[in-house]
């Protein structure tokens, strides 16, 4: 997947099936107009994604820049639904300033060769967002692209947002944010050493510091799924501060991996957050705090062994 950042001055090669957003969580919503668009490569289109960077929210100062994706993991998840060229078009005052025709004259039709155009019907664009679904409609035919208005996914009645998305994962609903994201929440990093206390008591932990602007659930302990280097495992996840042990206040996610021994550090992984289990708590002591951590592994197996249950029963 090519990527076009930190420029205005780019041209795609050839002729672009196009859509237009923040794609953040790149829920069940973003996937079906991804969909549009990727199947649109048959006919010889690029498949081809259009965000901001920062995002709107972010540089009007209506968001403090905490994501459902971390930069790093929306590229991913892009190239993995076969999307071609991603562009993170600089959000700056000249470029949030331009008139909505100049954008669709200079940069749909000019700079992307924009053949197909998927969008919601609430997309808005150019200067303070006046340029809509209906300004694409009626330049299409001028342009030369032709423009699709996908209806939005819904979740029990409700549309499903990345606004919707995030309110669940504050809340620590995981199952609910998982049903609209398609997939379990997650978050991706690369293994740091912690105070090596989970060794010393023969429960060794993997460590991640996520990214200040990756949004997290509320602290606590979480049932998990984690994947290292391709393989599948099952896990145990503290979201938090580990109050019984640090004074440090840096948001972190501790993991304890069911049947594993591989050192890991410095390697890679995603942690997929699958339900809540109690909250994050400052114990009396190691010895309080390794009878909850006991308890809450026993948990987790039968957790795991519920859900392996349920599955087969489904089949």
């Amino acid at each position: 997947m090519q990527i076009i950042q930190k420029t205005t001055d780019f041209e795609i090669k050839g002729r672009s099936a196009l859509t237009i957003g923040k794609f953040d969580g790149i829920h069940l919503g973003h996937q079906a107009l991804l969909q549009y668009v990727t199947d649109k490569k048959t006919q010889g289109l690029m498949a081809v994604v259009f965000t901001f960077d920062p995002p709107p929210a972010v540089f009007f100062g209506f968001s403090n820049g905490q994501e459902l994706m971390t930069r790093e993991e929306k590229r991913a998840a892009f190239e993995k639904l076969g999307i071609d060229v991603l562009i993170e078009f600089p959000l700056t005052a000249e470029t949030a300033a331009m008139a909505p025709r100049d954008f669709i004259q200079d940069i749909l039709k000019n700079q992307l060769h924009t053949a197909y155009l998927a969008a919601g019907a609430d997309i808005s664009f150019g200067d303070g967002g006046k340029g809509d679904y209906q300004l694409l409609k009626e330049m299409q035919e001028q342009c030369g692209y032709q423009v699709e208005i996908i209806d939005k996914v819904r979740y029990q009645g409700q549309i499903i947002s990345s606004t919707a998305v995030r309110t669940r994962v504050e809340r620590g609903e995981m199952k609910e944010a998982a049903q609209m994201l398609g997939r379990p929440f997650s978050l991706s990093g690369r293994v740091v050493h912690g105070n090596r206390l989970g060794r010393t008591i023969g429960m060794p932990t993997a460590n991640l510091l996520p990214s200040e602007n990756k949004l997290l659930p509320p602290a606590g302990v979480y049932f998990s799924q984690i994947w290292v280097e391709g393989s599948l495992y099952r896990g145990i996840t503290n979201i938090g501060y580990k109050p019984t042990v640090s004074d440090k206040k840096q948001m972190g996610a501790e993991t304890y991996i069911y049947d594993f021994s591989e050192d890991i550090y410095g390697k890679e992984i995603r942690i997929a957050l699958l339900e809540f289990k109690r909250p994050e708590q400052k114990f009396s002591g190691l010895e309080e705090l390794c009878k909850q951590m006991e308890k809450d592994l026993q948990d987790g197996r039968e957790f795991f062994l519920t859900e392996a249950e349920g599955r087969r029963v489904a089949k």
